[in-house]
């Protein structure tokens, strides 16, 4: 049977019914409730669709995709009457934004958390939101690269030691050359489900006027490190363009929420596409398109 998931947890409460002196906690544990029942909704619905022997495969993915959809709506939606309910709460509107923030496109975010209170703002969780959404606006199509430079290993020593080198986007970016950007980890599965696309691209088209780059991010928070990195690269057959250990930065300056993330870089360094424009089979469209091939 198809594993049946909804990508990134996100979650619904019903606001009608909740009583005004209900304490922060309670609000949150009615929250959590709710988004369990949403949740075996949800799976109960796509069990049927999987169960439908009437169906062909395209017709039950295409059923999934309705389901998904139909489901991030209601949570998106019923978690915004949460937030104008909650604007002041320190403690319930972050968590509730935290689950849902990922569902709006940046034009909804900005006008979500700018109905937030300013000590809601302050938090941790709801300030990082707010910083990473002002990077992506900074990055957004139509804007020239933002550079960082990371601490490439490029081998290791005699003694097993690894040898770093000081490496940037700009030593690929901007350099003449039609780039695509991939931002990944060794131990994100739908990074490595992505690299059969782009290894096919890059076989398919690299040169004078193309070349891919693949940038390593968030390694530790999986406990991984270089090592992983260049043994999951070798084992995959990624032999383009590599930058390795870095860690938070790259990610950060482009407002990536999550990997993979690809980016499209005209040769001067513009951005022409990145995130949802660059997966799958969209990839290779842009590619062509932008090569006029």
């Amino acid at each position: 049977m198809k594993r049946i998931a909804l990508i990134a947890a996100a979650a619904l409460v019903v606001l009608a019914g909740c009583k005004p002196k209900q304490s922060s906690e309670e609000v949150l544990n009615a929250f959590s409730a709710a988004f369990s029942g949403l949740m075996d909704e949800y799976r109960a619905e796509a069990q049927k669709v999987d169960d439908d022997e009437a169906l062909t495969e395209q017709q039950k993915e295409a059923r999934w995709e309705e389901l998904q959809e139909e489901t991030i709506a209601k949570m998106t939606a019923t978690g915004k009457d949460y937030l104008k309910k909650y604007a002041e709460d320190t403690l319930v509107a972050p968590t509730v934004i935290s689950h849902i923030y990922s569902y709006l496109g940046d034009d909804e975010l900005e006008t979500v958390l700018s109905k937030l209170g300013k000590a809601v703002l302050k938090t941790p969780v709801v300030s990082r939101i707010a910083g990473d959404l002002e990077s992506k606006k900074a990055t957004a199509v139509g804007s020239k690269f933002v550079d960082f430079t990371v601490d490439h290993v490029s081998g290791v020593d005699a003694d097993g030691n690894p040898v770093y080198e000081k490496k940037s986007l700009s030593d690929f970016v901007g350099k003449g050359k039609v780039m695509l950007v991939d931002f990944w980890s060794p131990w994100c599965p739908p990074c490595k489900a992505e690299i059969p696309n782009i290894k096919a691209i890059w076989e398919k088209y690299h040169g004078d006027d193309f070349d891919v780059l693949s940038v390593a991010v968030w390694e530790e928070s999986r406990k991984m490190d270089w090592h992983n990195t260049i043994d999951t690269a070798a084992f995959y057959g990624m032999k383009w363009l590599q930058l390795n250990n870095g860690h938070q930065e790259p990610a950060s300056l482009y407002g990536i929420e999550g990997i993979p993330h690809m980016i499209l870089f005209d040769k001067d360094g513009t951005i022409l596409k990145r995130g949802d424009d660059l997966r799958g089979a969209k990839t290779e469209k842009a590619v062509a398109e932008v090569l006029g091939r």
